[in-house]
């Protein structure tokens, strides 16, 4: 079984020439991609998608960088910026890059949770599926307009970040996935496992919201369902290990079959991209 993170964040220190936001604490101590491949061998997990940080200005050169060093192990969902002139022709030149697979967007702030619906992003969609590209978002309150974008545009692939939720932990957590498997009903639509362990309040392996995670994936099908971590989020909160972020899925839910586990740890996210296993990865794998 091939083992994919479906999306962590790697950044640089903040430099004058290279200024990032650190008004967030965790935001100044910088999680290198070198630093991320060792975590993820110390794990089991053979591939990441780096998806740049909010924080971060809407940068991609250094999680493309990690791409073309090992393109066997990372690529990228890049930032577009929505809300300026320039965001159409950052889009247009991403295509053809080495490790582009596809755009990740966030709706999930004071300053971004409006466009869905005020009609910034609408000039995105179409060009997105013109371009035969997958998207990620952070949209935890979106959930009716994505539904709306995903039946006017179905050959548009949209992946929810973080089960489409935000701070719903234990008991609260099936009401706030409530939404979430609603749009279930869009082919077109897929959901990402991350962040799963923070919606507990429980120790490893957080057993008391299993049933929840299980209703999820009953309503989209692991085929939909994509495993991930989000590690500097899980760190920051002191959420176990990335070991633990892989073996809450592949050892402790008995209710997913060995195919289930296939299609969630990486098979799902490969396909949907799509980002085809590389054949020097998958001989080390066999050996």
């Amino acid at each position: 079984m091939i083992i994919t993170d479906s999306g962590l964040h790697v950044w640089q220190a903040s430099t004058p020439e290279r200024p990032w936001d650190t008004s967030r604490a965790h935001t100044k101590d910088p999680i290198s991609y070198e630093d991320i491949r060792v975590r993820m061998a110390d794990a089991g997990v053979d591939r990441t998608v780096l998806v740049p940080p909010s924080f971060a200005g809407a940068r991609n050169d250094y999680s493309l960088e990690a791409a073309t060093k090992y393109p066997e192990q990372f690529a990228v969902m890049a930032s577009v910026p929505l809300n300026k002139p320039e965001g159409r022709q950052v889009l247009e030149d991403l295509k053809g890059r080495l490790g582009f697979l596809g755009v990740r967007l966030t709706f999930h702030h004071e300053k971004d949770e409006s466009w869905v619906r005020d009609g910034t992003a609408d000039w995105f969609w179409p060009l997105a599926e013109k371009m035969n590209i997958a998207v990620m978002m952070n949209a935890p309150t979106n959930h009716k307009e994505i539904g709306e974008v995903a039946q006017r545009h179905p050959g548009l692939r949209l992946i929810f970040d973080h089960m489409g939720v935000k701070g719903a932990k234990d008991d609260k957590l099936i009401v706030g996935l409530a939404n979430m498997m609603e749009l279930a009903e869009h082919p077109n639509i897929f959901v990402k496992l991350t962040l799963a362990p923070i919606c507990s309040s429980e120790p490893y392996p957080y057993r008391n919201i299993h049933l929840y995670l299980r209703q999820l994936i009953d309503a989209f099908s692991p085929h939909r369902c994509f495993w991930g971590s989000d590690l500097s989020s899980l760190l920051r909160r002191s959420k176990g290990t990335y070991r633990e972020a892989v073996t809450m899925f592949t050892e402790e839910m008995d209710f997913l079959s060995k195919e289930d586990l296939e299609w969630i740890m990486g098979r799902a996210l490969a396909e949907c991209l799509p980002w085809p296993v590389d054949a020097k990865l998958m001989s080390r794998k066999a050996a």
